[in-house]
């Protein structure tokens, strides 16, 4: 390596931690959202397997608060911290397949610039621990591809596990891989060693717990999650959605830099076709699904995170490797040189709005609802109605608000669910003493409560209507309801929708 290359490669791990710290000083700030405070209260009891997802994201959550304790930036540390193995995968793969410490120094900035990962790693989600083994995934094939060593599918086995411990979406690696090979001549061999398939056994053995956990609950979770792949009625509305969000997940700038490597691996601009194929076989397998998929339902903006690090890596080809005519390369130049102060820009704005609402003229915006600011005044006069009144557990109706009663109310409060119990199917039954007495269910506030609780409980008491506020708007305001006198059961373990 060069002294120009040494220097190169220092400053790109110096701005990468640098976007790290940025990001932790971030996670310190913000209040968790509701999906956050429920892969926490996973985390309190591990298991190997959920009703919405595999592992992955509770164990991350479980290893942060360990270090730090139960705070926002607890949960989210060693999230936050994954973004340097995966950008040290991504630097490697791009180094191996594309050859150079300049490729491979902008595939990994432009990687972390992208609000895919910066938020993703910051908002701790199933996609945080995707990110990372996808990463070395492709890292792994691209050291099969270098030194043409078998036991290097060992490795790709054990990242394909880790990521499937992480979201079932990592299946579609597996053909992926599968087209991969069969595209490139040379590659073929490996359909007929016994190293693909010792590989494949390690990914098994890494993902059989879960498989196990699904057998011994009814494989709800596989239910759920497969379930919104099924073909349902064509509805070409959703496939409008993918690009804006993208463009907005990628930043506008590394977006049209990606778009520009895509075509010039395509049109063959750059690269050995081996590289060419790896980029395009895991980018354009994983999009081909969500494409299908979004012709009959909704495809969510972040289900696109195991295609971002090839991503990435297509978007430094179009910066470095390729000739380009003086127009295109124009646009190429603006987009390197503004795209990691835009991608920085744009995630700082999000943070700040998303806390303060002070970019919108403190109105309300689509991040009000899924972070928890306020919710910390909320659960304080949450908590002083339940001791006035006497109640003795927390009751609410949906999962993301017993995550956030859970982590802002006093530590051991007993806060439960009231339905929807497979969600909870890890953890211990409350003490039945504490459902004995009277309880105070929480929810958004109505014109009348639940005609349910009304049949179910002998005296339902409107006690209080608290506001969860940003600045001085409110976001939504609470009622507070004492119950007393259980006609039956407190909990209705009435089997999921997906078990009927």
């Amino acid at each position: 390596m060069t002294s120009g290359d040494a220097r190169l490669t220092l400053n790109t791990a110096v701005t990468i931690l640098a976007l790290v710290a940025l990001r932790l000083i971030a996670a310190a700030w913000t209040p968790l959202t509701f999906d956050e405070a429920y892969y926490w209260m996973w985390s309190k009891h591990l298991a190997f397997g959920y009703y919405d997802h595999p592992p992955g994201v509770a164990v991350v959550i479980r290893a942060g608060t360990a270090i730090a304790g139960d705070t926002e930036f607890g949960v989210r540390l060693v999230s936050i911290l994954l973004a340097l193995p995966m950008s040290f995968a991504v630097y490697r793969t791009a180094s191996i397949l594309f050859g150079g410490v300049r490729v491979a120094a902008t595939a990994a900035i432009l990687l972390n610039v992208t609000l895919m990962a910066a938020v993703g790693t910051l908002i701790v989600t199933p996609d945080a621990p995707l990110l990372v083994t996808s990463g070395f995934l492709l890292f792994f094939l691209a050291k099969v591809l270098e030194t043409g060593r078998g036991a290097w599918w060992l490795a790709v086995g054990a990242a394909a596990g880790l990521a499937l411990q992480s979201k079932y979406t990592s299946l579609l690696f597996g053909p992926a891989i599968l087209i991969w090979l069969i595209s490139v001549p040379k590659l073929r061999r490996w359909l007929i060693s016994p190293w693909l398939y010792l590989g494949g056994l390690v990914a098994l053995a890494i993902f059989a717990p879960v498989i196990l956990w699904n057998a011994d609950h009814h494989w709800v979770s596989f239910i759920k999650q497969i379930g919104r792949a099924r073909i349902g009625d064509f509805s070409p509305a959703f496939i409008g959605e993918l690009i804006p969000t993208q463009i907005a997940f990628a930043t506008p700038l590394v977006f049209v830099l990606g778009a520009m490597g895509l075509y010039a691996l395509f049109a063959r601009k750059a690269g050995a076709m081996a590289a060419r194929m790896l980029i395009g076989a895991t980018f354009w397998t994983i999009v081909a699904y969500f494409i299908w998929h979004s012709l009959h339902a909704r495809v969510e903006a972040n289900w696109f995170a195991p295609v971002y690090p090839a991503f990435a890596i297509a978007a430094a080809v179009a910066a470095n490797l390729t000739q380009w005519e003086r127009r295109q390369q124009r646009v190429v130049d603006f987009c390197l040189r503004w795209a990691s102060p835009v991608g920085i820009m744009m995630f700082a704005l999000l943070i700040v709005q998303a806390n303060t609402g002070a970019l919108t003229g403190y109105r309300r915006d689509a991040t009000v609802r899924s972070v928890g600011v306020g919710w910390r005044e909320l659960a304080d006069g949450i908590e002083a109605a339940r001791v006035r009144s006497g109640a003795t557990c927390v009751l609410a109706l949906d999962y993301g608000t017993t995550g956030w009663l859970a982590f802002y109310l006093p530590k051991g409060s007993c806060v439960v669910q009231q339905r929807q119990r497979i969600r909870w199917v890890n953890m211990p039954e409350p003490d039945p003493k504490l459902l004995a007495g009277k309880l105070l269910f929480v929810d958004e506030a109505r014109p009348e409560v639940w005609p349910y609780l009304k049949r179910d409980f002998a005296r339902v008491e409107r006690i209080a209507e608290l506001p969860r506020k940003r600045g001085p708007v409110t976001i939504e305001t609470y009622a507070l309801d004492l119950l007393e006198g259980p006609k039956g059961e407190v909990l209705d373990n009435s089997p999921p929708p997906e078990l009927d």
